[in-house]
């Protein structure tokens, strides 16, 4: 066999092993991730053995949402963010993942300054995203922020205009600051995609109650 067969060979098997590694790598993600819904504490165990063996990056994504589902949200989201911004060669998709899944335990701990930092930075590696402009919208909404809020659900129902988590939570921040006219045709809209949607009833029922209450005050 020739020099050049040799070494083409070697490449064929290098990267075939490479692939089964990275399998292999997500197949134990996927099933800490899945221990991690009833035993958050033997996942976090788990994840203690897998970084010792390497500390590769799905093993220090175990690790952080182990921390998280037992209650370490700080521990758990700084980690996130750290990996987010790690030097490992990780995909640019994955960083955001990373990012996201942070800024959500954030938020789910009552920290959603540190979220909507969280978010920034995610929208400024993919600003497509609609998801993650609910996302820091609900952020900017528990801190009072209802302007930022709205600004991002504009901007996430511009990317998506089906997104009823979007609109649903636009029409009852438009309640909130109210802005009537803009909640009913809102919900409005809402109700044409999913007239039996009991929450939509319930807030259509909220801003026509508000909306009678207006009128009788003028």
């Amino acid at each position: 066999m020739s020099l050049l067969a040799i070494l083409a060979t070697s490449l064929h098997v290098s990267q075939s092993a490479l692939q089964l590694n990275a399998q292999d790598e997500q197949n134990r993600l996927d099933a800490c991730l899945e221990r991690i819904q009833n035993q958050p504490s033997e996942a976090y165990e788990d994840s203690l053995a897998w970084l010792m063996a390497g500390n590769r990056p799905k093993a220090r994504h175990c690790n952080a949402m182990a921390l998280i589902s037992m209650g370490r949200v700080r521990e758990g989201a700084t980690r996130l963010e750290a990996l987010a911004n790690a030097p490992d060669p990780i995909a640019l998709n994955q960083r955001i993942h990373y990012m996201t899944q942070a800024g959500n335990a954030w938020l789910s701990a009552n920290y959603p300054e540190a979220a909507i930092t969280a978010f920034s930075t995610a929208l400024r590696l993919q600003s497509s995203d609609p998801f993650i402009y609910v996302d820091r919208a609900a952020a900017y909404f528990t801190i009072g922020n209802w302007a930022l809020g709205l600004n991002d659900l504009d901007a996430a129902l511009s990317l998506a205009p089906d997104l009823t988590d979007a609109r649903a939570l636009r029409a009852r921040a438009y309640l909130k600051t109210e802005a009537l006219e803009s909640a009913k045709a809102d919900i409005d809209q809402l109700l044409i995609v999913a007239p039996e949607n009991i929450e939509f009833l319930l807030l259509r029922g909220e801003i026509n109650e508000t909306l009678r209450i207006r009128d009788t005050r003028d």
